[in-house]
């Protein structure tokens, strides 16, 4: 399992940034593709009666919602992108490190689209394009579906957020020598 013992920050620091980087451009290059080799009016069947390709510019959230609210949907997705930095520099756990890398990437991902598209504060819309039929997404989607059920598949597996600190074998050293 990915979370045999803590690593040092460093090392999880460079796996989160590894693994957003990359997410974050899959994410960025799929969407740049999709607005350059589809058009709003284009219904590309990919997996006959669940995947297609349509090209969306969704204001709102998942399923539209939130289409008026553009602006505090760019404000939670800024906070939701500190608080998950912040928990991966929290975490000693090598697991929730890339699952909260992967949150992070889809979170920054369909910010970047209000940011890059919005035609007033805050309020772009995001591209999307993986038509399922019943919803139309984007591979910024996919990473934060793939970290909504990791998280939850760690805490069902009771995978600790954070390990014993890292300082106790120091500390309890300093505590045996000093009983001397």
């Amino acid at each position: 399992m990915l979370n045999s013992k803590p690593r040092r920050p460093r090392v999880r620091v460079a796996v989160f940034a590894c693994i957003a980087i990359v997410a974050l451009g899959a994410d960025q290059l799929s969407k740049y593709l999709a607005q350059t080799y589809l058009t709003e009016t284009d219904y590309i069947q990919v997996i006959p009666r669940f995947l297609h390709l349509t090209l969306v510019h969704n204001p709102g959230a998942s399923l539209g919602m939130g289409a008026n609210s553009t602006w505090v949907i760019s404000l939670f997705a800024i906070v939701a992108c500190c608080v998950l930095v912040w928990m991966a520099w929290r975490t000693t756990s090598m697991a929730w490190t890339v699952f909260l890398a992967l949150a992070f990437a889809g979170a920054l991902g369909n910010l970047i689209d209000r940011v890059a598209y919005a035609q007033g504060f805050l309020n772009g819309k995001v591209v999307d394009f993986l038509n399922y039929g019943w919803s139309v997404g984007n591979v910024a989607d996919i990473f934060l579906m793939i970290a909504g059920i990791g998280i939850i598949v760690l805490i069902l597996c009771g995978v600790p957020y954070r390990g014993s600190d890292e300082r106790q074998p120091a500390d309890t050293a300093a505590a045996g020598h000093s009983d001397n």
